[in-house]
């Protein structure tokens, strides 16, 4: 585990967070890796991120995933590598990637509120990123 731990840098840890809520229904969908694409290819906290690292970081998130304990063992490699001034960033784009295709499901809520204890994001501004999250995925047709 020390050497996944040593090979994830603070953009992987973003990248994973991401990914971990688009895998959370285990369903990827094309909406939800397209938006994470997005947030990568033009977001500064990327710039000189080489893309490659995303599949890589994925199937770190998969693996995880596949064990008992995987979703500690995710919240611990997040901790260790990600600058506390970066954990509401990380769940702000994981917001994204949950609204990106129109519907936020059961698991993916279950995972945020996950995210928001583990990163102690306070419930005042995980809200505030919700609705702004909310509000960037809105289509015409909505009321």
């Amino acid at each position: 585990m020390t050497e996944i731990s040593h090979s994830l840098t603070p953009p992987d840890c973003l990248v994973a967070m991401m990914i971990a809520v688009s895998a959370s229904d285990e369903n990827l969908r094309t909406t939800e890796l397209v938006t994470i694409e997005r947030i990568v290819n033009h977001l500064p906290v990327f710039q000189n991120y080489d893309q490659d690292r995303i599949r890589t970081t994925a199937e770190i998130v998969f693996d995880l995933f596949s064990e008992e304990d995987g979703l500690d063992a995710l919240f611990g490699l997040v901790r260790d590598n990600l600058p506390p001034h970066l954990y509401e960033t990380a769940y702000a784009m994981a917001c994204d990637v949950a609204a990106a295709d129109g519907t936020i499901r059961e698991s993916e809520l279950r995972l945020l509120e996950e995210m928001r204890y583990e990163l102690d994001i306070s419930r005042l501004h995980a809200a505030a990123i919700e609705r702004g999250a909310r509000a960037r995925h809105l289509t015409i047709t909505e009321t």
